[in-house]
């Protein structure tokens, strides 16, 4: 049971609200669970036989008074399922459906005067409806980005009730859009939770170590905060016990702490690095209430077509992953399965992983974090967007403000994504460049990189021309030499990348069915994929600037569009390991080529 805000008139409805920063630093009450579901294929529980919108629908909850009421559902009745967690996974008639599912939970509060509660998702795939006890809290749209709303007005004393209407369906103007090369994980996937907090709290903060000469003998961390009001005059301290800093701020009229630098000494400073993730217990506090968090501190940039982390170049030995459970378990959320991802990531010798084709859950984060695994984070600007649209435009600047507001304090990211295999247009460009400078102007301290392609070659000259290339800090590229394209060519390859900046290879490789063997030209065998991955290594070391690789991709994964019997069965076969762990030849090569980068 979570003590909430006071109940009030029912006056104004619940709104989503920016982003709380951390939240798991606040007192929470876990929704996580049994929910009941009902599902909707012809959405009759939203609108009438007319298509319009009811006033009585499903979110009602709507129970018989008299013998001869006809409410023709009754969520205490149906099924229950896990949340988190997809329904593709978890009912056998839902395997391959898009379309409406509804979702209901009940849970106890007590009301108290001086604090308000968020309502708080961590993702739900992929447009969402959400009521409290009958009333709408919110709608929301974006499959990986958490958000969160103030129900304190819509709650009561005793049981409550939350309802959630949950519609996984594809569109064109979505981001992702019509098709996409994976399972399209349908509900609630995420953790969901009651947030308790005081009625003015700290919404966000941030704490960057700022560039600057290696050698100096002090360093200086950049601390910003923002609350939730406008509110002048509100104590904000910030304290890292460790590093004996501690400094108190007032907020200002728009009820923030500007940026300012806090001193360090060199010698005491450990920088976070994938060797030594090294993070700090910091405090912060606003007026009477402390929070936690565990931040690392290091500085990534670029000089020339080097990348250099805290200073010093680094090579990415990386590598793509879904967020996918193993053994056919559907989507990812847990530290668990996160954990077991990044274990097979780092026996493969990875320092980096990319995560594709969206932001994946705070726990792989903060599990790379903890692991020293670097990050790649991406939103789902996937092959066909459509470009011309100002909705589809704004959906997709929502889920990247999302995704750097949630992780802008995360030592281990140092990429922001905002693309994947595009294809050139001025519409495309014009589009892009507008998210580039939206990623920049959150978050000035990381990279700015997208997935662009490189499809053909003239006289085995590959060259990439993309006028993306002034908008990224990084040029990164997806090639699929030997598998799609001039297959048992790559010796014969060369590249051109006419920009004065870092390359990453952000996608290459083939499929293979674990335990098929055969000769090295056999598609489908162990053998075909160690053959191409021994020809690509060899080709992409001759690349100039060449800073990283993440091979396409950790494991084996579920697709809707590999449908070849006996081989992909709804899988995509291009994982070094299979779905169950096992290690394909390819592994070998890949992890001996990083060993000796």
């Amino acid at each position: 049971m979570l003590a909430v805000g006071v109940l009030l008139p029912a006056t104004l409805a619940a709104e989503e609200l920016p982003l709380i920063q951390n939240v798991d630093a606040y007192e929470c009450l876990s929704l996580n669970g049994e929910w009941n579901y009902i599902v909707d294929v012809q959405e009759e529980g939203y609108y009438d036989y007319r298509m319009n919108p009811m006033r009585g629908g499903f979110f009602a909850n709507a129970k018989p008074q008299r013998p001869s009421d006809l409410i023709e559902y009754d969520f205490d009745k149906s099924p229950t399922m896990q949340i988190p967690g997809d329904w593709n996974t978890q009912d056998q008639r839902l395997f391959f459906y898009e379309g409406t599912v509804w979702f209901k939970k009940s849970f106890q509060a007590v009301p108290m005067q001086d604090y308000t509660t968020l309502l708080y998702f961590g993702a739900v795939n992929y447009d969402c409806h959400v009521w409290v006890n009958g009333k709408k809290a919110g709608h929301h749209i974006g499959g990986f980005t958490p958000f969160n709303y103030d129900i304190s007005d819509l709650l009561k004393e005793g049981e409550n009730v939350v309802i959630v209407k949950v519609d996984n369906k594809r569109h064109a103007e979505d981001v992702p859009t019509q098709i996409f090369d994976w399972w399209n994980y349908g509900g609630i996937t995420r953790d969901v939770k009651l947030v308790k907090v005081t009625k003015t709290y700290l919404e966000d903060y941030n704490l960057q170590l700022l560039k600057g000469d290696v050698k100096a003998k002090t360093r200086q961390i950049s601390f910003s905060a923002k609350l939730n009001k406008q509110e002048a005059g509100h104590k904000v301290a910030v304290f890292i016990p460790e590093l004996k800093l501690k400094k108190t701020y007032l907020t200002d009229a728009e009820g923030k702490v500007q940026p300012t630098a806090l001193n360090v000494p060199s010698k005491k400073l450990q920088l976070w690095s994938p060797e030594h993730p090294k993070r700090y217990q910091v405090e912060l506090s606003l007026d009477n209430a402390t929070y936690g968090d565990s931040i690392g501190f290091r500085t990534i940039e670029t000089r020339d077509k080097q990348l250099l982390l805290n200073g010093q170049p680094i090579f990415l030995k990386g590598i793509c992953l879904h967020e996918e459970k193993t053994n056919g378990g559907g989507r990812a959320n847990s530290t668990e399965d996160a954990h077991t991802l990044l274990s097979w990531a780092k026996e493969l010798g990875c320092n980096f992983v990319r995560l594709a084709h969206y932001p994946h859950n705070i726990n792989m984060v903060r599990e790379a974090e903890r692991m020293g695994i670097l990050v790649w984070s991406e939103i789902p600007c996937y092959w066909t967007i459509s470009w011309r649209n100002p909705n589809t435009f704004e959906n997709a600047r929502q889920q990247l403000t999302d995704m750097i507001s949630r992780d802008h304090n995360r030592a281990n990211i140092i990429i922001w994504s905002i693309a994947n295999e595009t294809p050139h247009s001025k519409e495309r460009d014009d589009f892009l460049s507008r998210l580039a400078k939206h990623a920049r102007s959150l978050d000035s301290t990381r990279l700015i990189s997208m997935a662009m392609e490189v499809t053909g070659a003239s006289n085995y000259v590959n060259r990439l021309n993309d006028n993306m290339n002034e908008y990224v800090d990084v040029v990164s590229f997806n090639q699929y030499i030997g598998w799609y394209r001039d297959v048992n060519d790559a010796p014969k390859m060369k590249w051109e990348i006419p920009y004065n900046k870092p390359v990453i290879i952000s996608e290459f490789g083939g499929g293979a069915k674990y335990g098929y063997h055969g000769a090295k030209n056999q598609r489908w065998t162990e053998e075909f994929q160690e053959n191409l991955y021994i020809e690509n290594l060899a080709m992409l070391d001759k690349i100039e600037g060449l800073a990283g690789t993440t091979p396409w991709i950790l494991k084996d994964f579920r697709s809707p569009r590999r449908v070849l019997p006996g081989i992909q069965d709804f899988y995509n076969m291009k994982g070094l390991f299979s779905d169950k762990g096992e290690k394909k030849k390819a592994f070998y090569v890949v992890k001996q080529w990083y060993e000796g980068k």
